[in-house]
């Protein structure tokens, strides 16, 4: 259970700034009803104006690569994302100060109520970017470290501080491990990463760490950073140091094989790709609403745990049609397999499948 996501006194805030936001908004479109966005049609599309959105960090690259495709198949239209993180992606798409939030937790309960009343329809909430959540470290001379989810636990709840104590030793018994004291790094701001890493370590720690899934880091010590670049740059610039980022920005750090069941297994995204075989869709929401609950406690073979299925959130139905379609045909090139292979190869991320890709797209068409 994530708790309480939504800070009244923000969105009232957020709210106030709608409207100023709401003039960055300008869409114009030509009557192209059923526009593909690929770019072999780019010299047929008609759609124009500005699109924004805003949410999690851990997108940032596959974004950056879905916005120059999109934008090359559609050359009047511009699209602006700000990685502010999952909650502040949430919380401006909430408070109407965007058109479509990215994040890395789909909305809670209370989320989904305020949503609807922002959209006066239901919600479209399509996971369309899956990655492993890497636990990154930067410690002289071990470049090979395997830890198990306990061992993993105890370091982040801080009861474990010395890189030789004998838990990290036993799951490493040819490692040189040395005397010195564990920084561990975490997100300093509301994080869907957070939200999926801590959810990871709930389900499969077996009581090493107590404080739940969370969005916001409940632990003091250590060191807080902001968004992904931040814990990325907190880890590379300290020694002995330990995070959690999306893997596909972990650049040069060391990267910790997570032990499933009797083997150990790297963050890829082939072995983060067969989690989503076992996901199952929240019950008891709107059809167009694809949230998945993930088996965090999984012991298939080759399976890596740690997952951040991330998400792209938009309105049903939207007041103007000109937006619904920009935003719309948006998504449609995202989840499609030209945008899905344009983050794969930009950000190392897992193409979604031909089935569940149907099932997104089927969302996606009910938008208007």
């Amino acid at each position: 259970m994530r708790g309480n996501t939504v800070n009244r006194k923000s969105m009232r805030t957020l709210a106030a700034t709608a409207a100023g936001s709401a003039l960055l908004f300008s869409l114009s479109a030509c009557g192209a009803a059923n526009e593909s966005a690929s770019a072999d049609d780019s010299s047929e599309s008609s759609l124009s104006g500005t699109l924004n959105g805003a949410g999690a960090s851990s997108q940032q690259s596959a974004v950056n690569a879905w916005k120059q495709g999109f934008q090359t198949a559609n050359a009047d239209v511009t699209v602006n994302y700000d990685a502010i993180g999952s909650g502040g992606g949430r919380e401006q798409f909430i408070a109407g100060g965007v058109s479509f939030a990215g994040s890395d937790a789909f909305l809670d309960d209370e989320e989904v109520a305020a949503a609807k009343d922002r959209c006066g329809s239901d919600v479209v909430t399509v996971p369309v970017y899956v990655s492993p959540v890497a636990v990154v470290y930067n410690l002289d001379g071990v470049d090979d470290l395997q830890l198990s989810p306990q061992t993993i636990g105890a370091i982040f709840a801080g009861d474990v501080t010395k890189w030789n104590d004998k838990a990290i030793a036993a799951d490493n018994p040819d490692a040189e491990l040395p005397d010195s004291t564990i920084t561990p790094v975490h997100r300093g701001d509301a994080s869907g990463t957070t939200e999926n890493f801590t959810a990871y370590l709930d389900a499969a720690s077996e009581g090493s760490w107590t404080h739940g899934e969370v969005e916001e880091w409940p632990v003091k010590g250590g060191e807080a950073a902001q968004q992904t670049s931040g814990v990325i740059q907190a880890v590379s610039g300290g020694q002995g140091t330990i995070g959690y980022a999306d893997a596909s920005q972990a650049g040069e750090l060391s990267t910790v094989a997570v032990k499933v069941g009797e083997e150990f297994v790297a963050p890829t995204p082939e072995a983060a790709a067969k989690v989503l075989d076992a996901a199952t869709q929240v019950e008891g929401r709107a059809a167009t609403d694809l949230a998945l609950e993930i088996d965090r406690k999984t012991e298939a073979a080759g399976v890596y745990p740690i997952v951040l299925v991330s998400y792209q959130i938009a309105c049903q139905k939207y007041e103007d049609a000109t937006e619904a379609e920009l935003v719309k045909e948006w998504l449609t090139y995202v989840a499609g397999s030209e945008g899905q292979n344009a983050s794969a190869e930009a950000a190392g991320s897992a193409p979604l499948s031909d089935d569940f890709a149907a099932k997104v797209k089927t969302a996606i068409d009910t938008i208007g």
